[in-house]
């Protein structure tokens, strides 16, 4: 039952260092800010395997799992957020990225915990205040008034009415949330600051508090919130460093709470209020870095000997379960709540809390006796304990994709968190799945790639994408001289020469380039001259170093950030510079038409919408800015964009209606927003954070299939999300990872993709010396159909809708579409419906099962048939002998 090998991280935090639900066991990593998930029973006896959730940019002081969905798990961190993360099913992939991020908060967040009985009510404790939050909204329902000190602990009453915490200022303190920010009651608790713990005992009056005295002794104090001005009872334990770690009152029916704690090798067991029997149970000899309690509907089911519940504890670098066993004979007629048994649910309508105590009595009451569980018999006891005892998730554990429990439903009678009609519930939020989350990516075959390339360039600006393609060739600065480019046909690949291959002799370096959507020949190269050259390619591919360009645009003041040519219209170019200007220029006339002012800062990227009328573009100054460059030359809206100034990009999507940016928050982590292109001035729809890198995230929106790709220079990681208009915006993908970084990746235009094997998108991998393919595809059953569903009719990209001066004189075209169904293949939706297989076994096979004596007949007469008959001749018998004159 030990898990080794589990390379755990030690921080000091006021929040326990490991957590388990039903499926899963957290623990902190070595690593800052990541945390080590392993499954909490293996399958089929094999090896656990530990994987990494990279949760914060700063150290994850406090994570907890939710009671009515056990893949939920909320982490707070010092970087100030708090996040909630769902964790998949045993066998998939760690989130790359957070369901929700609430926060920041101002301090950092030092103890999170959901409410018993509520649904997606979280508390939050950061500093010196406390927050309950609205996960479903996002949005805090009620700030407590602040502790005289840093908060050490928080503990909800079982029936959600009352919040107690615990504060280094030596006082324990009782909170109704609804009623009043301000504390209800207030004690002095143990006489040392040092780390206290409070605990509150299940639905009972009653609280336990570890902590500190005065001698520094680790003692345990007891107290009635009915006469909260002194404790009832008083217990010193022992003179360990380590505070007492209080776990969930799991068996709160009867009483008994066990206290664990850091750096000891004994956990006592304690039975209040009348009668406090102190049990030492010594434990293995280790250090504990952090103990926690399992669900107790994972128990064995053995009344009256299993009393409380198998502890996780985390004993760097070892998980250990260790269970605790009351004797029968010490508790005669002992048997564990059925109620307790259940899978935890939320309360079923969106009810306001009572508000009085007489009310609340009222209603327990009647829950009680309406309770199916007060009338459920034995024996669906006994079912629902065989359905735990395989770790099953059950009805109200549901998938992503079920909605069993809800938010806005677990704010009932026992929650007083009044819920509006708009409420979404968290399971609507975390739960949509996209049908690419089985996305997978993997590089094509060697014969493909193109290898051995020499002294590529590393200087490419950021604003840049380091390389470009098309369908039939790439463009490759180098790092030589004169700012030269090769270009490599895709339709041979193979080994390049060791000698030197022909080039375009750009003769400065090269700042951005790109391809004509509409002439594969002709290549635009922005150069660090404040000039952009034209180059045309030869038929067949360059055969000899071209020096002469086929145009040089003038007009630009200083170096070049990035050119992108217009998806609609031929011949029309826009550019970005240092001289804070976007150009656009007609490439017919090769000359500049329109000059879009009012940036106030570096231009990090732009971008056409997709009927190419708007053009976006995102600056270091941190706004966002849209303009219609036919109708007038300063931007139409400004929005405020990432707050980083390291760089960002963007694109447009679901349509055109939105816009999406990649950069980084005032902490460096990577991360993306999502914004209404009609209402930048609103701010972001969503923000999803992903990691900490420094480079970058360079976005790539598939439209067809309405999923983003998104890589930075130097990664091994591609991030895969489907953007949806509706929230949660973001749903997450398999992601596709390499063995080393890379340093550049581009995507082919979709007509490059092969169908017969479900491939929906394809790159390019820019590595150290080689261009490697990469498909990224879907797993299907029927690969012999052509997956309409998943390709629907393309845009013929390679024709232009229009020309330059048709554009500029204020007309709009629309390119036509195309399907990518083979001729020799038919639609998955017109395929004959297949015949369902049979669920059920044939009453034939029991009609015809075998007595036991028939069974051993047969046996019998197959090992008689393996020994064969005595009277066979052996195989010696038939050799023959030699003459007697050989022997000679």
């Amino acid at each position: 039952a030990w898990i080794g090998g589990i390379r755990a991280g030690s921080f000091a935090s006021c929040g326990n260092h490991v957590k388990a639900s039903c499926h899963w066991v957290a623990f902190n990593a070595e690593a800052a800010g990541v945390l080590g998930i392993v499954p909490l029973e293996c399958e089929d006896g094999g090896k656990r395997t530990v994987s990494q959730l990279c949760c914060h940019s700063d150290v994850v002081t406090d994570f907890d799992f939710s009671p009515f969905d056990q893949l939920l798990l909320a982490t707070g961190s010092a970087d100030e957020t708090v996040k909630v993360w769902r964790l998949p099913e045993s066998g998939q992939d760690m989130p790359s990225g957070a369901g929700l991020t609430l926060g920041p908060s101002g301090h950092p967040v030092d103890l999170v915990l959901f409410h018993p009985t509520a649904d997606g009510v979280l508390a939050s404790g950061a500093g010196k205040g406390v927050t309950i939050w609205d996960v479903g909204q996002q949005q805090p329902l009620t700030a407590l008034d602040s502790h005289g000190d840093q908060l050490q602990s928080l503990t909800w009453k079982r029936d959600g009415c009352l919040l107690g915490t615990s504060c280094k200022d030596k006082k324990l303190r009782i909170f109704d949330p609804r009623a009043c920010p301000a504390a209800s009651q207030s004690v002095p608790g143990h006489e040392n600051n040092k780390d206290s713990r409070l605990l509150w005992m299940g639905s009972s009056d009653c609280l336990i508090s570890v902590g500190f005295s005065q001698m520094r002794e680790r003692e345990v104090k007891l107290w009635d919130t009915r006469q909260f001005s002194r404790a009832m009872l008083t217990m010193a334990l022992d003179t360990s460093p380590g505070w007492a770690l209080n776990s969930v009152p799991v068996t709160a029916g009867r009483d008994m709470v066990p206290l664990p704690g850091r750096m000891q090798t004994c956990s006592p067991p304690l039975h209040p209020p009348k009668q406090a029997d102190v049990s030492m149970c010594p434990l293995p000899r280790a250090s504990w870095g952090g103990c926690r309690t399992k669900p107790l509907n994972l128990l064995p089911f053995n009344p009256p000997c299993d009393a409380s519940a198998p502890t996780s504890s985390h004993s760097p670098p070892y998980l250990i379960k260790v269970s605790t066993a009351a004797p029968q004979e010490c508790r005669p007629g002992y048997c564990i709540p059925g109620s307790a048994r259940q899978p935890l649910r939320p309360a079923p309508a969106p009810l306001t809390w009572p508000r009085s105590p007489s009310q609340v009595l009222a209603r327990r009451k009647t829950s009680r006796a309406t309770s199916p569980a007060a009338k459920a018999p034995r024996e669906e006891l006994e079912r629902r304990r065989r359905e735990a005892s395989g770790y099953s998730s059950p009805s109200s554990l549901a998938s992503p994709g079920s909605a069993t429990t809800s938010l806005s439903a677990s704010t009932g009678p026992s929650s007083g968190f009044a819920s509006s009609p708009s409420q979404k519930s968290l399971q609507s939020i975390l739960g949509p799945s996209s049908r690419f989350r089985h996305a997978q990516g993997r590089v094509l075959h060697r014969d493909s790639h193109l290898t051995n390339l020499r002294g590529l360039s590393i200087t490419t600006p950021g604003e840049s994408d380091g390389f470009c393609a098309n369908h039939q060739r790439v463009a490759l600065p180098l790092l030589s001289a004169g700012g030269q480019i090769a270009v490599l046909e895709l339709s041979k690949p193979g080994r390049l020469p060791d000698a030197a291959v022909p080039t375009i002799q750009n003769s400065v370096a090269v700042s951005d380039l790109s391809w004509d959507p509409f002439d594969p020949r002709r290549l635009a190269v922005a150069g660090e001259d404040a000039k952009i050259r034209l180059w045309r390619i030869p038929e067949g591919g360059l055969q000899e170093t071209l020096q002469e360009p086929e145009a040089i645009l003038r007009g630009h003041t200083e170096k070049i950030y990035s050119i992108r040519f217009h998806p609609m219209a031929s011949d029309l170019l826009v550019s970005s510079s240092y001289d804070m200007t976007v150009r656009i220029w007609d490439l017919s006339a090769k000359r500049e038409v329109i000059c879009l002012q009012g940036h106030t800062d570096q231009i990090f990227s732009m971008a056409w919408s997709p009927d190419g009328k708007k053009l976006a573009t995102v600056s270091k100054d941190g706004r966002i800015r849209l303009y219609e460059p036919r109708c007038s030359p300063q931007p139409q809206q400004e929005g405020a964009g990432p707050e980083g100034g390291r760089g960002a990009r963007l694109v447009w999507v679901c349509g055109g209606d939105y816009l999406l940016v990649s950069g980084f928050d005032s902490r460096s982590e990577r991360r993306i927003l999502l914004y209404r292109a009609q209402a930048l001035r609103e701010g972001p729809l969503s923000v999803l954070g992903l990691d900490v890198a420094p480079s970058t995230l360079l976005p790539f929106y598939d439209e067809d299939t309405s999923v983003v790709f998104l890589t930075g220079k130097g990664d091994t990681r591609v991030f895969l999300y489907e953007v949806t208009p509706e929230p949660p915006y973001f749903l997450e993908c398999n992601s596709f990872t390499s063995n080393e970084p890379h340093k550049g990746f581009v995507f082919l235009p979709k007509t490059a993709c092969e169908v017969r094997e479900v491939e929906f998108a394809r790159a390019l991998r820019l590595g150290q010396s080689t261009l490697e393919p990469v498909a990224f595809h879907l797993p299907r059953v029927r690969k012999e159909y052509f997956q309409d569903d998943l390709f629907p009719p393309t845009r013929i990209w390679w024709e232009p809708a229009l020309g330059a001066s048709a554009w500029l004189a204020g007309q709009d075209g629309q390119q036509r579409r195309a399907s990518l169904c083979p001729p020799d293949m038919v639609p998955v939706s017109e395929a004959p419906k297949e015949a369902p297989a049979r669920k059920f076994v044939p009453a034939s096979v029991y009609l015809e099962e075998k007595s036991d004596e028939q069974k051993k007949e047969e046996l019998l007469n197959a090992m008689v048939a393996r020994l064969g008959n005595r009277d066979d001749p052996l195989p010696q018998d038939s050799f023959e002998g030699v003459d007697e004159d050989e022997w000679v």
